[in-house]
Parts: structure tokens; C-alpha cells; sequence
């Protein structure tokens, strides 16, 4: 019980304090794009911030249509980036960089093969997602 009460301090605290805006240069003059919520089994949940609504009652915290039990929170922060993918997205420039492509089914494809779609693009710093138009 004292852990709940914990948690509820917490998250009251948090969402008691307005978050200060960090502009981006895709998005010049807004604020974090999402609310991320990390579980105490690691999984994440990422919430876009634009009309964004937070109710906390008993035990649940619900974020807009998705609800959480707060015994299985660990954390939630505002991020700029969807988390949950696993997978940032890069510009197509950088597909001069790939060392490995690989199509939506996991087949590794040349680059000359490419054609509209998404695709899954490795180079020697990260794992990517590109989409050819």
C-alpha cells in the first residue's frame, strides 16, 4: 500500500508540472511529441502529447484510450520519438551508408532491387526504417 501511495505522489508530481517544450527542427516551435510509459516488465507504450488527456482512478492511470495499472508502471518521461517501434526512422540519404537491406518478410535485398515500400536498413552505427516513394 505505501508503495501506491508512493507511485501516486509521484505520478501527481509529475503531472502537476507542465512539461517545458523542447523544440525540434522538423518541428520548430512544439513541444515533446509523446508520453512514454515504461512497465516494470520492460515493455514501453508510447502516447502522442497533441490533445493528450491523463485521469487517474483507484489503481489505473489512463492516457487518452489506453489504460495502465500503476503497480506495473516503472516510469513514463516525454520523449520526442515513438519508442515503442524499436526502430528510428532515417532520412533515405543515409541508404548510402546501408551495409545490409532487408524488406518487411526479412528477405536481405540489394539496393538496386529496392522499390516503393519500407524497408529495414542496417549501417555501421544503428538499425533503421526508410520509406521508398
Amino acid at each position: 500500500m505505501k508503495e501506491h501511495a508512493l507511485i501516486f505522489m509521484a505520478l501527481a508530481g509529475v503531472l502537476s508540472i507542465p512539461a517545458k517544450p523542447q523544440p525540434l527542427p522538423e518541428n520548430e516551435g512544439m513541444g515533446y511529441a509523446y508520453l512514454t510509459f515504461e512497465m516494470t516488465d520492460g515493455t514501453k507504450a508510447s502516447i502522442a502529447t497533441s490533445s493528450l488527456t491523463l485521469t487517474i482512478s483507484g489503481n489505473t492511470l489512463t492516457a487518452g484510450s489506453q489504460s495502465f495499472s500503476l503497480s506495473n508502471l516503472s516510469k513514463m518521461y516525454f520523449s520526442n520519438t515513438d519508442e515503442t517501434t524499436g526502430i528510428e526512422e532515417m532520412p533515405i540519404s543515409t541508404i548510402d551508408e546501408a551495409t545490409e537491406i532487408y524488406d518487411l518478410q526479412g528477405h536481405q535485398i540489394p539496393r538496386e532491387q529496392m522499390r516503393k515500400g519500407v524497408y529495414i536498413i542496417k549501417t555501421k552505427n544503428r538499425i533503421s526504417k526508410i520509406v521508398v516513394k
